[in-house]
């Protein structure tokens, strides 16, 4: 996730420019639907997750084709959220559920962010553990390991600070579940905790780190991903596309081809893998994966008009 979190700078940057657009979400969203309308700018939230990432460039350069203007602001979980609260955006196609219910549950129970749709589903977020370090120290639920604290370090790494999987493990610590209370939750970047996870896996040591899929840590590792018998981690099960208040009943248009975009995790990875481990940019991707999969684009754009009213088409 992630990664999952921008950094304090780039935070306040997203800020300013939330501010700046000034509503360029909800506030000029409005006006077309099905087809024709006078409006047709779509804003679109993102965090630096490459799936995310493509799943964007996906959406983009289908409804560009279809004459809609795309803008994709990158935005922290908590800002997302305020903006698509405040109609300074217009959709996220990243609402990892339940792992971010602490920064969403409550603009979506006062109903100023509505769910679309589910995007991915059979999701993971929690922490895990190479496959060889379950086997040698006998690891396969979080209550294994404080017998193992030793070997490691009394440690569990953790990604961005603030992002909703860090303050879930924090959390455990703080009340001592399944006594885990003399660990420390080691805090950086999703790129320095997967660094020191590889580190660690090429010299077959153990370690325990927050894990999730999609993503390409589950091409490149065998992972366990650690058992919760007492329910106090609240995971991942699905990735859901949220939208702002209002959006899907004055935009049934795009909304129809949003809530009809559905993705194989399998598939989300391969997109992770691609990007951070090919160096291949998200539009490529993107564009690539339309290419070939023209059937799956075709039923996304089940009942879409162009701007102009005409059926939409996948792109050339």
């Amino acid at each position: 996730m992630q990664r999952r979190i921008a950094s304090a700078s780039i935070i306040a940057l997203s800020s300013l420019m939330v501010a700046a657009c000034g509503g360029s979400g909800g506030g000029t969203g409005g006006g077309f639907g099905s087809g024709g309308g006078a409006e047709t700018t779509v804003t679109l939230a993102q965090q630096p997750w490459e799936d995310l990432m493509v799943e964007n460039q996906i959406a983009s350069q289908v409804l560009k084709e279809a004459g809609y203007d795309i803008e994709i602001e990158d935005l922290s979980v908590p800002l997302t959220a305020q903006a698509l609260s405040k109609g300074d955006a217009d959709a996220y196609l990243g609402n990892w559920w339940p792992s971010q219910k602490e920064v969403f549950s409550d603009p979506i129970d006062k109903g100023d962010v509505e769910v679309l749709s589910t995007l991915v589903t059979g999701v993971t977020y929690e922490p895990a553990v190479p496959k060889y370090v379950a086997e040698e120290y006998d690891v396969a639920s979080l209550a294994d390991l404080e017998a193992n604290a030793e070997e490691f370090d009394s440690e569990i790494l953790g990604i961005e600070p603030g992002t909703p999987g860090n303050n879930s493990i924090q959390k455990a610590i703080d009340e001592d579940a399944y006594g885990l209370g003399d660990f420390k939750l080691v805090e950086s970047s999703t790129p320095a905790m997967l660094a020191e996870v590889e580190k660690r896996a090429k010299q077959k040591q153990p370690v325990v780190f927050l894990g999730w899929e999609p993503h390409w840590m589950n091409i490149e590792w065998d992972l366990v991903y650690l058992d919760d018998p007492e329910d106090v981690w609240p995971g991942a099960g699905e990735i859901r596309t949220a939208t702002r208040k209002g959006f899907q009943d004055e935009n049934p248009n795009v909304a129809r081809f949003l809530s009809q975009m559905k993705i194989d995790r399998e598939t989300a990875s391969d997109w992770v893998y691609s990007v951070s481990q090919e160096d291949k940019s998200a539009a490529d991707v993107a564009g690539a994966w339309i290419e070939e999969n023209p059937d799956q684009v075709r039923k996304w754009l089940k009942g879409v008009e162009t701007v102009e009213g005409e059926p939409a088409e996948a792109p050339a």
